[in-house]
């Protein structure tokens, strides 16, 4: 059988409490640590995200560039505006329309449009301790990986199989 595609959802880590806007708070000393953390994490899960989506505002951003030089990917991401405000439906939206070649796809953002997305997609046949950690919450740094067994432009509700659920802490 062929290796399934891959996508992985990220909650930025930690953020300062205030900033000008919202967008612009910036990781915190804790949330720098956790999110190489769960980039430490990522780097043993043999994966390498050859499309990664990252919402703009200021703490995804640094996320995603923490935990890649941890997890030792040199990638480029594609920062997007609209997923920083965009719910579960939208993000789906957005991956459906993702080629077809791309194996693994990386996804950093909010919550509670995160640990929504994760919930919405697992099928119930993957690992069932990480449902049940999934089910207690979202946190920062919390890290979602599913093998999405159907092409991209059929991803939806229950269409992807949970593999493995971490929350970084550094």
């Amino acid at each position: 059988m062929a290796t399934p595609r891959r996508l992985v959802i990220v909650r930025h880590a930690k953020a300062e409490p205030y900033a000008d806007t919202d967008a612009e708070r910036r990781l915190s000393d804790r949330g720098r640590k956790d999110a190489a953390a769960a980039g430490q994490w990522l780097a043993g899960q043999d994966l390498t995200p050859d499309r990664v989506l990252v919402s703009g505002a200021a703490r995804t951003r640094e996320t995603w560039q923490l935990m890649a030089e941890a997890a030792g990917w040199n990638g480029e991401a594609e920062y997007d505006d609209a997923l920083y405000g965009a719910d579960e439906d939208t993000v789906l939206d957005i991956l459906r329309a993702a080629d077809e070649s791309a194996g693994t796809i990386a996804v950093v953002g909010p919550n509670p449009t995160g640990g929504m997305l994760a919930q919405l997609l697992d099928d119930g046949d993957g690992d069932p301790e990480a449902m049940d950690s999934l089910m207690l919450g979202y946190p920062t740094s919390a890290v979602t990986v599913f093998d999405v067994p159907v092409p991209w432009s059929r991803l939806g509700p229950g269409s992807a199989t949970l593999r493995a659920f971490e929350v970084g802490r550094g």
